[in-house]
């Protein structure tokens, strides 16, 4: 992934974007039952990847979660800190955790997969692997498609993958999958999903 693209490509849009997806309330409630039904249980350190304007992570703090999130994007982590005070926001990429092995209970990586080109997915899923400890969680927002590829996202360029290969691939990194929740086509949005996995 080209992080500096990425990275310039969200902070062009990041008032736009924390407008339209800045707050838990613009987030469909099934999306919150099901981040709060695997990660909210959770016990040890949480973190949010890719946590963008920071309201899943405040959400998750608001459940009593030790969480903190990450960002590529400083325009993101400002908005964070400013509307979480409370919480831990630190400039950081998915692909390189600034944390022990098995230190982690969960990781949320809410649609902040999807600007990996497929060659990339693997060793990202390895690393958080590598940071949570056994029976922690991941829990994945994904777009769907019958194949992998690539397709003109809002933002910068994105992927969309069958979702039984993403489990699949969960499953080499080392994690089983314990629910999915499937969106199809819903007018102009493209269809998506969520898959939570916990550590063996």
């Amino acid at each position: 992934m080209d992080r500096d693209k990425v990275r310039q490509a969200y902070a062009s849009v990041a008032e736009l974007y924390i407008g339209l997806f800045g707050s838990r309330e613009q987030v469909n409630p099934a999306d919150l039952s099901f981040i709060g039904r695997h990660l909210g249980p959770r016990a040890g350190r949480v973190l949010d990847l890719g946590c963008g304007p920071g309201h899943l992570t405040g959400y998750l703090r608001s459940l009593g979660v030790d969480a903190a999130g990450i960002d590529l994007v400083p325009e993101f982590l400002a908005h964070a800190r400013a509307a979480h005070p409370d919480v831990e926001f630190e400039l950081g990429s998915l692909e390189n955790l600034d944390v022990a092995s098995g230190s982690l209970d969960g990781i949320l990586a809410w649609y902040s997969t999807i600007h990996l080109p497929p060659q990339e997915l693997d060793a990202v899923l390895n690393e958080f692997r590598r940071a949570i400890a056994p029976a922690g969680t991941v829990v994945l927002g994904v777009f769907v498609a019958d194949e992998v590829g690539a397709f003109d996202h809002k933002v910068v360029t994105a992927y969309r993958w069958p979702l039984d290969e993403v489990s699949e691939r969960l499953n080499r990194a080392g994690f089983k999958e314990v629910e999915r929740l499937e969106r199809p086509r819903e007018g102009d949005q493209r269809p998506h999903a969520a898959i939570a996995a916990i550590a063996v």
